[in-house]
C-alpha cells in the first residue's frame, strides 16, 4: 500500500511546554492506523494538527504528498474528515440536515444543494443505519445514535480519510462494538483511509492494522497490535500493572489491568 500521509518530525509547543516531540510516521491508503497513549500524551493534538486545525512549531503533515497548511479549508475537507470526541447534543438541527451538512465543501459558490447531494445523504443515513431518525434533533438522541450521525455526516463528505477522536467514548459495549464494526467496514466496502485515537486497547487492538503509542508527546513504538501492545511497553507509558495475553478468539493481544486488591491477594496467598 502507498503512503498517504506523512507525518514528517511534527513539533507543537504551547508557550514553553512541548505537546508534539519529533513524531514522524508514513499511514499507508486504506490503512486502520490507531493512535493510543496515557492522558495528555499529545493523541488529538496530533489529530488536530493532521485535520489543520492546529499549527505546527516544526515539521511538516503531508497528504497525498502536499502540505496540510497548503490547502484550502474546502480542500482539505475534500480530502479528510474530522468526528471529534465532543458532539453538542443542543446542535439545533435535525439528523437530515445535520449529515447534509457534510456535503459543504463540494457545493458551488451559492451553497444550494443538488439533487447528488440529497442522494449522498441519504445513502449515508442508510450506511450509518440511523434513516429512522432524519426528523429528529441531536438533542433527542442517544450517544451512540448522535456519535453515528457524525459519521454519516462525514461519510456524506466523500473524503477518502477518516478521523476519529475517541469514537467510542462514553458508549456502552454493545454500541462500541457497533460503531468499530461500522468504521471496519466503511473500510472495506469504501476503501477509506481510518486514523483514530483511542484509549480503549483491546478495541485497538481488535481492528487495527497500524498503531502508534505516544508518551509525553513523542513516539513509544510504531507497529502491528503484537509489536505495540507488550508489557514492556505498555507498562512503560502507562506506569501501571497489567497482563497482554492473547484474545481466545482471535489471537490479537489482549490487555487487563491488574488492580491493587488483587496483587495484595495474591501476595497473601488468597
Amino acid at each position: 500500500m502507498s503512503s498517504l500521509i506523512e507525518i514528517r518530525n511534527v513539533n507543537l509547543q504551547y508557550g514553553p511546554r512541548v505537546v508534539i516531540n519529533n513524531v514522524s510516521v508514513h499511514i499507508a491508503t486504506g490503512e486502520f492506523f490507531v493512535i493510543i497513549g496515557p492522558n495528555g500524551a499529545g493523541k488529538t493534538t496530533l489529530l488536530k494538527s493532521l485535520a489543520g486545525l492546529q499549527p505546527l512549531t516544526a515539521g511538516d503533515i503531508l497528504v497525498r504528498q502536499r502540505s496540510v497548511g497548503d490547502y484550502t479549508r474546502k480542500e482539505l475537507a475534500r480530502c479528510l474528515a474530522l468526528v471529534p470526541q465532543h458532539i453538542n447534543a443542543e446542535f439545533p438541527f435535525t439528523v437530515a440536515e445535520t449529515v447534509l451538512m457534510g456535503r459543504y465543501p463540494h457545493l458551488g459558490l451559492f451553497a444550494v444543494e443538488r439533487k447528488r447531494d440529497l442522494e449522498l445523504s441519504e445513502q449515508a443515513m442508510e450506511f450509518t443505519e440511523v434513516s429512522h431518525l432524519a426528523t429528529r434533533r441531536l438533542g433527542q438522541l442517544s450517544g451512540g445514535e448522535r456519535q453515528r450521525v457524525i459519521i454519516a455526516r462525514a461519510i456524506c463528505q466523500q473524503s477518502e480519510i477518516l478521523l476519529l477522536d475517541e469514537p467510542t467514548a462514553s458508549l456502552d459495549p454493545a454500541h462500541q462494538l457497533r460503531i468499530m464494526d461500522l468504521m471496519e467496514r466503511l473500510r472495506q466496502q469504501e476503501k477509506i483511509t481510518i486514523v483514530m485515537v483511542s484509549h480503549d486497547l483491546n478495541l485497538a487492538s481488535a481492528y487495527a492494522d497500524r498503531m502508534m503509542l505516544l508518551k509525553d508527546g513523542a513516539v513509544a513504538k510504531t507497529g502491528t497490535p503484537r509489536q505495540v501492545l507488550t508489557r514492556e511497553h505498555l507498562t512503560r507509558s502507562y506506569g501501571c500493572n497489567l497482563i497482554v495475553d492473547q484474545n481466545p478468539l482471535s489471537g490479537t493481544p489482549r490487555v487487563s489491568l491488574v488492580s491493587e486488591k488483587a496483587v495484595t491477594s495474591l501476595e497473601n496467598g488468597e
